[in-house]
């Protein structure tokens, strides 16, 4: 059931992937050449088939605009009911006497004639952002300056100035005037936008015309801002005359969904092949989110920028891959990537080989990501790459350097930069998906974790058992490829469940035995333990899966074998029952699991021989792992037959340099000292 729910999730996966991937894809266009500014004209004389207006580049609009945005002066109008319902509030205050009223009522005439803003307009006029406003007078916008200009505190706080002596102040508060003195010079939107939309008018319209059958460019030709705006105006017209049919839409749709489908469906297949331990939702979920993650960036950065795909930092991708994996699919991963963004480049030959060499060259400056130092020297070599890479390409193309090139080193650059902080990226995938890098790693392996120091004071023979066990695993692990830092890892912690009962262990005891007032049962109930244990250790430190695996699998399903055949012993000619004796399992699901498996064994059986001849090294080894093997507990593994050789052949090289033969020292001759006289 649980595989069945497993495959379900990763085809969901997969398929969400794939959909968000065409949904951006770019929409064809049958007319679509490929060119960029301030590059030549890579392809044959090309003509005007009808007439093309010619426009403005985009920068020069933009410039324009922009211009007249920062230097328009906004339209205003006088709104006069606002004065006449504060002069009638005035007329009606019968709690004024009438000199008063009419006093009151000629200091706010005059305050309106002045003009009274709301406060958007006050704090532009305090600003010196709006020193002056129009008005529409007779079809004319006439221009008026603002410092004569009140605000409604300004306003408020003349009236109260004025009639600060006057002995009716009391019941002018009582008006409530400052909440009756509304503006009355408001923007008039309406007429600020139409004149705002006349400016722009002829900044975007056509300044001219390329008459049918007239040259528009040719090969060689560089193409400037001018005649970019020119052809893309060129494609644009001819997409919007084609009349895609219903077929040719679907034809088109389901070439992009192959294109699609065979990169995204290399990736399980390469998995299944060569790493089918990693045919997981998460970690295929984490590759495919890294995957459509950086082909929205590129999507992003394509849309905004002229060769903004050069912005999207792709050679981070490999370095985070590269962490949690290994090279092989760090640098598989990545060519599958590249070709997916290619889609976007104009250029697309030169846009892989940059982006492929780039990132080869950062899986080569990281073999082992271990160091935030590692990764700021990949930058630099990555951006000293990606920088003659593509000015290779260019002079092999071209024959000459555009000047497009230095906006791309530019470009190189930032994208560098990017790749320096891919710290982040790897820290949030390594919380979100429970996977463990070689950073968390080494800093799990760090003798000086509080789980490490506790099990060094309290359990001291297992602490020694475990960095044995550490050190002879992981120069096996390095023998055979596997990944030397998690075994290290998983090594110094498998045996943390014995902190609970240190006693009961033999490398922990000093001549008393406790096990000598238990039965062989109960014994194996308290040895078994420590595996469970040991995994409530490590959940409450935190420790991540890759880690808690090792606890559970170091033993596998096997069993206590001491304890078993005591308890046979003891009742002989009966049938005992296994279950008691048998770890909890299950059997190593990894080859560092298996390694830990054979290397636990053997490091713990060497201590108790008393022959050390490269014969009984050679014979131990093999017994106990033959054994493992004949027991089937190394059945789930990927480990081969030639891995276990490799394995044994460094456990007896390493064996047998622990405990090869020392010279013995000479007992020192005193000198005889003569009497003293």
């Amino acid at each position: 059931m649980k595989i069945k729910r497993d495959t379900a999730l990763l085809i969901a996966v997969f398929a969400a992937a794939l959909a968000v991937v065409l949904w951006l894809m770019p929409r064809p266009n049958k007319h679509k050449y490929n060119y960029e500014e301030n590059r030549p004209w890579g392809y044959s004389l090309l003509t005007a088939p009808f007439d093309i207006t010619v426009y403005r580049d985009s920068a020069t609009v933009n410039a324009m605009l922009d211009s007249i945005h920062r230097n328009m002066v906004p339209i205003f109008r006088r709104d006069n009911e606002t004065p006449a319902r504060v002069l009638a509030a005035i007329s009606a205050a019968r709690s004024l006497s009438a000199p008063t009223r009419g006093s009151l009522s000629e200091l706010v005439r005059q305050l309106y004639e002045r003009g009274i803003t709301d406060q958007t307009a006050t704090s532009a006029i305090t600003a010196g952002s709006l020193t002056e406003v129009k008005f529409r007078e007779n079809n004319t916008n006439v221009a008026y300056p603002t410092a004569e200009f009140l605000s409604q505190r300004d306003a408020y706080a003349m009236i109260d100035s004025i009639f600060r002596n006057n002995p009716e102040r009391h019941n002018i508060h009582r008006m409530e005037l400052a909440r009756l003195l509304m503006p009355n010079i408001v923007e008039d939107t309406e007429a600020t936008n139409a004149y705002r939309e006349s400016l722009e008018q002829p900044v975007r319209a056509g300044i001219g015309v390329i008459q049918k059958g007239e040259r528009i460019i040719d090969r060689g030709d560089i193409v400037t801002p001018q005649l970019y705006q020119v052809l893309k105006t060129y494609e644009a017209t001819l997409d919007k005359q084609s009349d895609y049919s219903r077929s040719s839409r679907l034809i088109i749709f389901l070439g992009r969904f192959l294109f699609a489908g065979l990169i995204f469906g290399a990736l399980p297949v390469y998995l299944a092949l060569y790493s089918p331990q990693r045919l997981k939702v998460r970690p295929v979920g984490a590759i495919l989110l890294l995957m459509t993650g950086f082909f929205v960036f590129t999507t992003a950065m394509s849309g905004t920028f002229m060769s903004g795909l050069y912005l999207v930092p792709l050679a981070m991708l490999p370095v985070i891959v590269l962490v949690f994996f290994d090279s092989r699919t760090a640098f598989f991963i990545y060519v599958l990537e590249v070709m997916l963004c290619s889609v976007w480049a104009s250029f697309q030959f030169e846009y892989f080989v940059v982006q492929t060499v780039a990132g080869t060259a950062v899986i080569f400056s990281l073999k082992e990501l271990s160091r935030r130092s590692q990764l700021l020297r990949s930058a630099v070599i990555a951006f000293a790459v990606y920088c003659l890479a593509y000015l290779g390409v260019e002079l092999m193309s071209t024959g000459t350097l555009t000047s497009s090139t230095p906006r791309l080193i530019g470009y190189f650059a930032v994208n560098s930069v990017l790749i320096s902080f891919g710290y982040i990226l790897i820290f949030v995938f390594e919380k979100m998906f429970g996977l463990v890098s070689v950073v968390t790693l080494v800093e799990l392996s760090d003798i000086n974790t509080p789980l490490l120091r506790q099990l060094s004071e309290e359990c001291p023979g297992t602490f020694q058992h475990s960095m044995a066990v550490s050190n002879l695993a992981s120069e096996a692990a390095h023998r055979i490829g596997a990944n030397v830092q998690l075994v290290r890892a998983g090594a110094l912690y498998h045996d943390i469940g014995k902190i609970r009962n240190p006693a009961f262990f033999t490398e922990n005891q000093h001549g008393v035995n406790p096990h000598d007032a238990l039965t062989p049962a109960q014994s194996a109930r308290i040895v078994i333990g420590h595996v469970t244990d040991g995994v409530k250790s490590a959940e409450k430190a935190k420790l991540p899966q890759a880690i808690t695996d090792f606890i559970l699998q170091h033993h596998g399903a096997g069993k206590a074998k001491y304890f078993y055949t005591m308890e046979q012993r003891a009742h002989p000619g009966e049938e005992v029952d296994p279950a008691p004796f048998t770890y909890p399992g299950p059997n190593p699901q990894t080859r560092e699991a298996s390694l830990l498996m054979m290397a636990d064994a053997v490091e713990a059986a060497s201590r108790s021989m008393i022959d050390h001849s490269d014969e009984a090294i050679r014979n131990l080894v093999d017994r106990l792992i033959d054994s493992q093997v004949h027991d089937g507990l190394h059945n789930d593994s990927p480990l081969s037959f030639k891995d276990i050789s490799l394995i044994k052949e460094t456990f007896i090289k390493r064996l047998r340099s622990m405990y090869h033969a020392r010279i013995k020292y000479p007992d020192e001759i005193k000198k005889k000292t003569s009497a003293q006289p």
